[in-house]
């Protein structure tokens, strides 16, 4: 059996290049050398493409790799475009396809359509650079319950994201998230809040792994803590009852469906720690992959080992990718 040539795409031009480059660097590492070539394809921060350090052309990817895998967070990566590169270029690849990338990305959208699916989420507000500032913080102190957090509508890991306790913290949180997108989210807080996420794997049929709490070591979960804060704890499993995981599974797998994605994701929930209600808060797409990243976490207190979570994700991209070939 040849070797897959296995192209990791990492980098990129979001705020979020560091940490596809310790994701990246993570799945290279867990990759099986008796199964793959891997072969490192680096975006840099401008936006240039680089195969062992020469410079490449995206078109000519096909003469290099057979299967791609995008380990690219936030715009330009895990909004849908690089996928639609890859698509139109004819490379099967790993995870969500164009529609459940771009879906996942913008929060806004997303939570459009988990509000179609009847999915509780907390509420609030979508605004963009073109509305008033002042206005903004009316409204926003009209219909919403402080604290409140103030989010790019395309970004993750946390970037540019605020939590704001007061109006008077808008106009700072305002200017942040909108220096990273022209759209934003403010969402009401959640009182006493426990942060839970969900792993899940397939196409049409999904495998979830073990539902995760964050306990962070910041007053929310925010860039540092995730990444480089070590007092912040991941419990792998969570400490919740069997009808509260399930109850949790069955949502993330409306919405896993509701967004057209496929391959894996990492769907993201907040709970009310007095009530025990259940929001959920987004999907990632291309969740961390770092050391201390909870999506591959969840699936190996599944009992999937690292090295087998990459080798379904490839399994899954060639599925997809042959059904859509013979449409």
């Amino acid at each position: 059996m040849n070797k897959i040539r296995l192209g990791v795409i990492y980098g990129g031009k979001s705020g979020e290049h560091e940490v596809s480059i310790m994701s990246a660097d993570s799945v290279i590492s867990a990759c099986d050398p008796a199964k793959y070539d891997v072969v490192r394809i680096f975006i840099s921060k401008e936006g240039w493409w680089t195969i062992a350090g020469q410079p490449l052309n995206p078109w000519d990817l096909r003469s290099y790799i057979d299967f791609a895998l995008p380990i690219l967070h936030g715009p330009n990566g895990e909004d849908g475009t690089v996928q639609g590169l890859l698509k139109l270029a004819g490379i099967p690849y790993g995870g969500c396809g164009v529609l459940g990338c771009a879906v996942t990305m913008d929060k806004i959208v997303a939570k459009r359509i988990f509000e179609q699916e009847g999915l509780a989420q907390t509420p609030y507000l979508a605004f963009t650079d073109a509305d008033e500032r002042e206005e903004i913080v009316r409204r926003t102190a009209e219909a919403l319950r402080f604290p409140v957090f103030v989010k790019p509508s395309n970004m993750g890991s946390s970037v540019g994201i605020t939590k704001a306790h007061s109006a008077e913290e808008l106009p700072k949180a305002l200017d942040l998230a909108f220096s990273y997108d022209s759209r934003i989210l403010i969402e009401q807080g959640v009182e006493n809040a426990r942060e839970l996420e969900c792993a899940l794997m397939g196409n049409n049929e999904i495998v979830c792994g073990r539902v995760g709490e964050i306990l962070p070591a910041a007053e929310f979960y925010d860039y540092d803590a995730k990444y480089f804060d070590e007092a912040s704890k991941l419990l792998v499993p969570a400490p919740i009852t069997a009808q509260q995981e399930d109850a949790l599974l069955d949502i993330a797998r409306r919405a896993y469906k509701a967004c057209a994605c496929c391959g894996f994701s990492r769907v993201d929930f907040l709970m009310d720690g007095e009530s025990g209600q259940i929001y959920i808060n987004e999907i990632n797409s291309i969740p961390g992959f770092t050391k201390t990243s909870m999506f591959p976490r969840l699936m190996m207190a599944a009992g999937l080992p690292y090295p087998a979570i990459i080798d379904r994700i490839v399994e899954l991209g060639y599925e997809r990718y042959h059904a859509e070939d013979h449409r």
